[in-house]
């Protein structure tokens, strides 16, 4: 494949996964936030599964076992997108939400001690700057629905550190599979807990369910990791960075969704900030030190 074409299915993949949050606040129109979730994964892996049924016989006992915490992760990620749309605008979820690229080094420094880049650390605060300007209101109150959508965005960074980690002895394509069927077997396991679990009672409802369950999560989820063999990572990732732009668009198309300045403002600090951290982050960057030693031994 040539990396042109690769490069236009990680295009559409992040228009799938922006337009997300307009499918999922639609969606919630007629369901339960459990009852969504359940829904869009269960659909999700079906598909996948029948697809690729003649892979999932190689799976073992390890690809199970992380397919099952990444989709608890993965439950965890849209339980608080969902609920978290409830009191906000697609808009603003979809650049909090982007800030998984910036708590990706922050964690990695935390939890296994990396350094931090430069180009990171100046990109988490102008996405903290964003932040603030995005989520607080004139009293200097945030929203839960804010505060729901950044705390997704921190078990999306989680999830994804845990699957770097997986995939290096497990198949990652069995991997992906079934933390879809995990996530949508947790999510239905809570909607019969606390919700009525039933199927969409009106047309709204069932494009929603489709279109999450076929574009946003089945296709999405088989083509990212398909493309992405062909490109770089800079490219990928700020082929990625336009999911919240994408969302905000959608947003503003649909259901006329707007932001005032100082809200631009901030999604504009949220979107440079991931720019900074996902791009000149990957940058090799060598130390003045090393390079001069280096020098030296080619002398």
């Amino acid at each position: 494949m040539k990396p042109l074409k690769a490069e236009l299915m990680l295009f559409v993949v992040t228009m799938f996964w922006g337009s997300s949050y307009l499918f999922m606040k639609m969606g919630l129109g007629s369901l339960g936030e459990f009852n969504l979730i359940a829904l869009r994964f269960g659909l999700a892996f079906i598909l996948a599964a029948v697809l690729f049924h003649k892979r999932l016989r190689t799976v073992d006992a390890r690809t199970v076992k992380y397919g099952a915490l990444l989709g608890f992760l993965l439950l965890g990620v849209f339980t608080c997108i969902t609920f978290g749309l409830k009191t906000t605008t697609t808009s603003n979820a979809g650049f909090l939400v982007a800030l998984t690229v910036v708590f990706v080094p922050m964690l990695e420094v935390l939890v296994f001690k990396k350094r931090v880049a430069p180009p990171q650390l100046f990109g988490a605060i102008l996405a903290i700057s964003g932040i603030g300007l995005l989520t607080l209101n004139g009293s200097l109150q945030v929203r839960p629905g804010d505060l729901l959508c950044i705390l997704s965005a921190v078990f999306y960074a989680v999830q994804i550190l845990v699957t770097g980690r997986s995939v290096k002895t497990s198949d990652s394509l069995n991997i992906g599979i079934l933390q879809l069927g995990f996530a949508g077997g947790y999510a239905l396991i809570l909607s019969s807990v606390f919700e009525t679990p039933s199927l969409p009672s009106t047309l709204p409802g069932w494009i929603a369910i489709l279109a999450l369950g076929i574009f946003c999560s089945a296709c999405g989820f088989i083509l990212q990791p398909v493309a992405q063999k062909y490109t770089s990572p800079t490219r990928t990732g700020l082929i990625f960075a336009l999911e919240p732009v994408f969302a905000a668009f959608f947003g503003y198309w649909f259901v006329h969704e707007k932001l005032s300045l100082q809200g631009y403002t901030g999604a504009a600090l949220v979107l440079l900030g991931i720019v900074a951290s996902e791009l000149l982050g990957k940058l090799h960057f060598v130390p003045p030190a090393r390079l001069l030693k280096k020098r030296r031994a080619n002398l």
